[in-house]
């Protein structure tokens, strides 16, 4: 089953970073965002990826192009037989990625039309800026058992704002970002049979949210996997300094 990751988007609440770079690739220590992505789903035998590439996807063309540079140790021979020797460690990723130019002002169900040729059976999609410690396993045998057209993934949110516990003007506890208990909302983490393919079309402006999952929705072809663990969507700059926080801590929710 391979694993479609939308990485179009401009990012415009995350300009710090996306003026210089796509967002799927501003980083969590010393890794993009899109590369944790794909660790998760790698660690669930899920190792084939499809990127629909837009705004700035050249970035992430050449970053994946050089990454056995990137992510080992190299011996450079200069002169006229100048070579390149790459040292290679059992960390490498076994990966397989396709990448797609999907265009840069295209909507989301767009771009996953034109990777349709890409695709030849039941295949995954998520946003290229939501970490989560998800069981993907869990997910794919939820989405099996039903056999309806789709499956996405609810979940309940963090808060933007730091929750306080006090009394008689003491603070008591603080938590930054505490987690909400109640309420679902769209996490990604979608599964889809081929014939979703059926819901979308070729134009800029075929949105994914908007038309093509309501349109499943009124046909009873939607259900809901409910992910009770953590989730957080890095949307602005102050979500990408918590989640570097996390990592520097060790508390990084979404490391398998």
């Amino acid at each position: 089953m391979k694993v479609v990751i939308l990485c179009g988007g401009m990012g415009t609440r995350l300009r710090e970073e996306t003026e210089f770079r796509p967002k799927p690739m501003v980083k969590i220590g010393t890794k993009p965002i899109l590369w944790h992505i794909m660790k998760h789903y790698a660690h669930y035998g899920f190792n084939q990826f499809v990127l629909c590439l837009g705004y700035k996807g050249e970035v992430i063309k050449e970053y994946f192009y050089h990454y056995m540079l990137h992510s080992n140790d190299v011996t450079v021979k200069l002169g006229q037989d100048r070579q390149i020797t790459i040292h290679e460690n059992s960390l490498v990723e076994d990966w397989e990625i396709t990448m797609v130019d999907t265009g840069e002002q295209t909507l989301k169900g767009a771009r996953i039309h034109k990777i349709a040729k890409y695709i030849d059976d039941d295949f995954m999609i998520t946003y290229g800026d939501g970490m989560s410690d998800i069981d993907i396993n869990s997910l794919v045998s939820f989405h099996k058992k039903h056999g309806k057209i789709a499956t996405m993934t609810g979940v309940s949110p963090r808060s933007s704002y730091g929750q306080i516990t006090a009394e008689d003007g003491k603070v008591l506890d603080f938590i930054e970002k505490p987690k909400f208990d109640e309420g679902v909302v769209n996490g990604g983490f979608f599964i889809f049979q081929k014939k979703f393919f059926d819901y979308l079309n070729p134009n800029d402006d075929c949105d994914f949210e908007i038309g093509p999952l309501e349109q499943l929705t009124k046909e009873g072809q939607l259900m809901v996997y409910h992910h009770k663990g953590d989730w957080i969507c890095m949307d602005t700059y102050r979500d990408s300094v918590f989640l570097n926080n996390l990592w520097k801590k060790g508390q990084a929710f979404w490391k398998a």
